[in-house]
């Protein structure tokens, strides 16, 4: 008699356990409640305990400063847009970007000839600022996002040193001036169109072209779930 009792105790128990791991797998995952992640203001300096949620946008309780916004397909609509900016960048820098009209003269002109002419001339400082931020630091910029992204969205582990590269990206990134650049060739076109004829090339539609592409990059990126999705311990 008292190990039928015991059995006739126990088994609402059990029931009612198996009860609450169905109605646990019932509920969607993307339902549940997640961790609370620590996020560090960066208007006000102040530590948000903050519970991620999908499609929200979190808020400094403080201050109000945007902490995340959600950005769907982040890391698809960025490495499409960064292979864009380099298709893009591979083309200004092979076209004519200018050419003058003069006396029955026509004079063409590239980014690395016009680099080079300032060279030439003695201008060193000036040509070494505008190779470094117009050629080689968004050409950095491009395949080091191309060799972050690529890996994740084909399902494959993290690159090999991708959280330094993303480091470097982020780092190097205020030195890509490329729309200075553009806007003093518009104002050196301005001033050359009274003088002599000047016939825009390939090179400056791509040139402006990749500079809308590579913003529209780095808005796409999420950087909290980049770096999640390249932590080792996952």
């Amino acid at each position: 008699m008292t190990p039928h009792s015991t059995n006739r105790n126990q088994q609402p128990q059990t029931r009612s356990h198996d009860l609450a791991e169905a109605a646990d797998a019932a509920v969607p995952e993307s339902s549940r409640q997640a961790e609370p992640i620590l996020i560090a203001c960066p208007n006000c300096d102040i530590l948000n305990n903050l519970s991620p949620q999908e499609h929200a946008t979190l808020l400094c309780f403080r201050c109000g400063a945007v902490l995340h916004r959600d950005k769907p397909n982040s890391i698809e609509r960025s490495l499409a847009l960064t292979l864009t900016a380099l298709i893009l960048f591979v083309l200004s820098n092979s076209f004519p970007f200018l050419a003058m009209k003069s006396r029955g003269m026509v004079q063409e002109t590239i980014l690395l000839s016009g680099i080079r002419e300032l060279w030439q001339a003695g201008l060193q400082g000036l040509a070494l600022l505008v190779l470094l931020t117009c050629v080689l630091v968004p050409l950095a910029q491009m395949l080091g996002l191309l060799y972050i992204l690529a890996p994740l969205y084909a399902g494959r582990p993290p690159a090999r040193h991708a959280v330094r590269v993303f480091r470097l990206v982020r780092e190097v990134a205020p030195w890509g001036m490329m729309e200075v650049f553009l806007i003093g060739i518009l104002v050196a076109l301005v001033k050359l169109s009274h003088s002599s004829t000047i016939i825009p090339g390939v090179s400056v539609f791509s040139f402006g072209v990749l500079i809308f592409a590579m913003a529209a990059a780095y808005s796409s990126l999420d950087p909290p779930l980049l770096w999640d999705r390249l932590d080792p311990r996952r």
